[in-house]
C-alpha cells in the first residue's frame, strides 16, 4: 500500500509518520512545502517531495509517478486569525489547493482520500456534545473553507466514487505544535512556561474546549485507511475541559503553581466546545486514549527539551 500525505512534515503529520514508521506494508510519500513542517520530522525510508499544493503541475507529477491507495490531506492554511486578515490567501490554499488534490485523485484513480477538517465548521453551538449531524455555521473564513471542502469531498464521492473520510478534529495538541508559527493554547502555554514566563487568559478561564492529543489523531487516521464509502467523524475525547483545569494540568507538569494574568474576554471567542466521539468509536472501534495530564506532560517536556537546545 502506497499512501500520499500532503503536509506530512508538519505537526499532525509528524505524529502520523511516527505511527507508520516501521510498517513494511505501507510505503509513505510526503508532499510538503516545509513552510510549517520540517525535514527532521520525516523518518528514514520515507520519501519527501518538496512542493506546494497550489502548484498543480508539480502535484500532478507526483500523482503520475506513483500509484497511491490513499491520500491523507493535511496541507492547509491553519490559522483562524490569518484567515480573517487574509481571506483570499486562505481560500487559495484551502480550496484551490484541495481541488488540485481531488483532481489528482480523480485522474489517477486513487480510491480513498482522508481529510483533516475541524470543529470550526460547527461555529458557536452550545448544543454540546456536538454530533456530526449538527448544523454547520462557521464563524471564520478558515471554518468556511473546511466546511466547503467537506462538500467537495461529498460531491467527488457521489460523482466519481471517490471514498472519503472527513475527520473533524477537536482542539489538537502535542509535541511539535507551533514550531514555525502560532499554535493552540497548549503550545502557547508550553512555550511560555518553558521560558519561565506567566500565562495570560482572556476571560475568567471557565471557557471550555475538548483537548485531543495528536498521537490519538494519528491512530484514528491510520485505522481509517481501509475504510470505504463516505464518513464524517469527530476526533475528540468527548470531555469538556476548562482553561482553568488545563492550567491545573500544567501546574502538575511543572511541579509548582504558575502565575496567571486574567484579561477581558475577546469578542467572538467560543464559550463552550466539546465534540461527541460516538461515531468514531462505531466506525473504527477507537476512541482517544491519552489522558490530558499525561499528554500535557509529554508536550511540556518536549518544549523544554527544545528550548534547552
Amino acid at each position: 500500500m502506497e499512501i500520499l500525505i500532503t503536509g506530512g512534515a508538519g505537526f499532525i503529520g509528524s505524529h502520523i509518520l511516527a505511527a507508520l514508521q516501521g510498517r513494511p506494508d505501507i510505503k509513505v510519500v510526503i508532499f510538503d512545502n516545509l513552510s510549517g513542517g520540517s525535514r527532521e520530522h520525516v523518518p528514514t525510508g520515507m520519501e519527501l517531495i518538496e512542493g506546494d499544493i497550489c502548484d498543480q503541475e508539480r502535484l500532478d507529477t507526483v500523482f503520475r509517478n506513483h500509484s497511491f491507495s490513499a491520500v491523507v490531506h493535511l496541507a492547509a492554511q491553519t490559522m483562524v486569525p490569518f484567515s480573517v486578515a487574509q481571506p483570499t490567501v486562505d481560500c487559495r490554499v484551502n480550496l484551490e489547493g484541495v481541488l488540485h488534490v481531488l483532481e489528482g485523485c480523480r485522474m489517477y484513480k486513487v480510491p480513498h482520500i482522508l481529510f483533516s477538517s475541524s470543529a470550526a465548521v460547527y461555529g458557536d453551538n452550545l448544543n454540546i456534545p456536538l454530533q456530526e449531524e449538527a448544523r454547520l455555521l462557521p464563524t471564520s473564513p478558515y471554518g468556511i473553507t473546511k466546511m466547503t471542502t467537506e462538500h467537495y469531498l461529498r460531491v467527488y464521492h457521489e460523482l466519481y466514487g471517490l471514498d472519503a473520510t472527513v475527520f473533524r478534529f477537536a482542539n489538537v495538541y502535542g509535541e511539535r505544535q507551533g514550531e514555525k508559527g502560532e499554535g493552540g493554547v497548549v503550545s502557547i502555554f508550553c512555550k511560555l512556561l518553558s521560558e519561565h514566563r506567566g500565562l495570560t487568559v482572556y476571560g475568567d478561564g471557565n471557557q471550555t474546549r475538548d483537548f485531543v492529543y495528536a498521537g490519538d489523531i494519528a491512530q484514528a487516521i491510520v485505522r481509517a485507511l481501509p475504510l470505504t464509502g463516505y464518513h464524517t467523524l469527530n476526533v475528540s475525547t468527548g470531555t469538556e475541559t476548562s482553561i482553568n483545569e488545563l492550567i491545573e494540568s500544567f501546574e502538575k507538569a511543572v511541579g509548582h503553581a504558575v502565575p496567571v494574568d486574567y484579561k477581558a474576554a475577546r469578542p467572538g471567542d467560543i464559550l463552550r466546545s466539546v465534540l461527541s466521539n460516538q461515531a468514531l468509536a462505531s466506525a473504527l472501534n477507537f476512541a482517544p486514549q491519552t489522558d490530558l495530564a499525561q499528554g500535557i506532560l509529554r508536550t511540556y517536556e518536549w518544549y523544554c527539551s527544545v528550548s534547552v537546545k
